[in-house]
């Protein structure tokens, strides 16, 4: 797998990331959860260490999803999550307070 550095902070994840999204948001039915587990880790098996996510994709569900399937490789992936929505939820308006971020 091809590698890219991101930024000027040595960060170096795969040229090819996993988007999330719709394992459990925006295509219809949410994926099985095992299948998705499943998925996500047979791409980091395939050499993907760059994952996408985002809060409101739930709300927070694929967030939870995306967490729990790469445990066991926190060390060696990267994760893109989108926030800074109230409540998690992109319809109710912007939320980015350092509070709310935390």
């Amino acid at each position: 797998m091809q590698k890219r550095e991101l930024g000027t902070s040595g960060l170096e994840v795969s040229a090819i990331g996993l988007g999330c999204m719709g394992l459990s948001h925006g295509y219809g039915p949410a994926t099985d959860k095992r299948d998705a587990i499943a998925l996500i880790r047979a791409a980091v098996e395939r050499g993907v260490t760059f994952f996408d996510t985002a809060e409101a994709y739930g709300p927070f569900a694929n967030e939870e999803l995306v967490g729990e399937a790469l445990a066991p490789f926190r060390d060696q992936v990267a994760i893109a999550t989108k926030f800074g929505f109230e409540g998690g939820n992109s319809r109710l308006g912007q939320d980015s307070r350092p509070e709310r971020i935390r």
